[in-house]
């Protein structure tokens, strides 16, 4: 859905693009999202393909975002969990499992396609949940293969501005897994700045869009938790906020994503923009106002401030295009192969951590030594991670169950089998 942001981006960025080609299985949906595409875009080619491999061969950047099954699959598999207990939640937890375990066997044929077709090619991964997709095509194939999710960017720029710093100048102390990461300090002019803000319960509240996380939590932690812990951190408090709405985000998505393609298609006017593009923007703005609504019981629009100029998907792909097409070296929050970053996982490990990125690719930068309990709650998270990818590329029923088991977002073995009847 946000193919046509990235389109606008690239079109106009400085990378020399004369082509982008687009693929999609649903070929409708293609025909609409191309269209928009070649709306926004500035003097660049836009082609659509029906099959996969000639939009592949000889490009310079391959990127991928797939959700098998689509947004209606996303709000079954919500509603499943919630039926069950568990948190319903996209990338975390039991959905997070079920919908990886249906993306990681078609998008590691993707890598190898890619591998094989464009060996030269980034393929430039959005399709979640990204830490265990990454996982699996960077275990799996010879792509060469960069992880990319905005939260990172979005904390450091939330955590500068509570600082009343302005982010591009700062510098930022950040390690974890992909939707499970911490902010440990921000620097400015090489020092750090958080400390100033420990006791300070309205600018801890001020570091995040949503009230997620008590300040009596962040002190105690002395880190700043990027969004998605507040599953990790407070699961009952986000599910009784899911039961109480009666939907979850995946059905309101899926509703919003409905009533786009029927106006797009001219089936069923809403009274909305009659212009394609305006319309798109409509969409746009009420899925990110609606983001994070119903799991914090908050009922106001989340609104993306106006001094947020760094985080979006598309703006952080295009970051690190430019940065590899230009041999910039710039540092950016990427997941990549751990290499020995974090000495307590395995080398070939996918995390998300600062990178410097330049011609031949992106580079994690050292991460000083990480305190007790993030360590322990990434070691657990990455061990789940591992059975999940092996239990996806088998199929193997038992092994599913003993993955799933593994996420500390499901209470027991007894609770995974249901889940993963329920949601397989």
């Amino acid at each position: 859905m946000r193919v046509p942001l990235l389109v606008g981006g690239l079109s106009r960025s400085d990378l020399g693009i004369t082509d982008i080609a687009l693929y999609d299985i649903d070929r409708e949906r293609l025909g609409i999202i191309a269209d928009l595409a070649t709306k926004i875009a500035d003097g660049v080619k836009i082609t659509s393909t029906s099959t996969p491999e000639p939009a592949v061969g000889g490009a310079d950047f391959v990127i991928s975002s797939i959700r098998v099954g689509g947004a209606a699959q996303r709000a079954k598999d919500e509603a499943a969990a919630i039926a069950l207990g568990a948190v319903g939640q996209e990338t975390v937890g039991p959905v997070g499992f079920a919908m990886a375990v249906r993306t990681i066997p078609a998008m590691v044929e993707y890598g190898r396609m890619v591998a094989r077709l464009a060996p030269r090619a980034w393929l430039v991964n959005f399709s979640n949940p990204v830490s265990l997709i990454t996982q699996a095509v960077h275990q799996e194939t010879d792509a060469r293969l960069v992880g990319i999710c905005d939260t990172p960017m979005e904390m450091f720029e939330d955590a500068a501005h509570a600082l009343g710093l302005p982010a591009s100048v700062c510098s930022y102390d950040y390690f974890g897994l992909n939707h499970l990461g911490w902010l440990r300090d921000v620097l400015f002019e090489g020092e750090g700045q958080l400390h100033r803000i420990w006791n300070d319960d309205a600018a801890l509240k001020a570091a995040y869009r949503s009230p997620l996380f008590e300040p009596e939590r962040l002190r105690k932690l002395r880190l700043l938790p990027t969004e998605y812990l507040y599953y990790y951190y407070r699961p009952e408090v986000a599910l009784e906020h899911i039961k109480r709405a009666g939907s979850s985000r995946g059905a309101a998505v899926a509703k919003l994503t409905e009533e786009l393609f029927k106006d797009l298609r001219g089936d069923k006017p809403l009274g909305l923009s009659s212009d394609p593009l305006e319309r798109y923007q409509q969409y746009l703005a009420a899925r990110d106002s609606s983001y994070m609504q119903l799991e914090t019981g908050v009922t106001t629009p989340r609104i993306k401030p106006d001094w947020a100029e760094l985080s979006g998907y598309d703006r952080i792909a295009l970051m690190t295009m430019r940065a590899i097409v230009h041999n910039q070296g710039a540092v950016i929050p990427l997941d990549v192969a751990n290499r020995g970053t974090l000495p307590f996982l395995e080398d070939e490990d996918i995390v998300e951590v600062q990178c410097r990125v330049d011609a031949s690719g992106p580079h994690p930068q050292p991460v000083a030594p990480i305190p007790d309990h993030p360590r322990e709650l990434i070691e657990r998270v990455k061990t789940y991670e591992r059975a999940t990818v092996k239990a996806a590329l088998t199929g193997n029923r038992e092994e599913l169950i003993d993955a799933l088991a593994l996420n500390p977002l499901v209470s027991s073995r007894e609770q995974s089998a249901k889940l993963v009847e329920a949601l397989l």
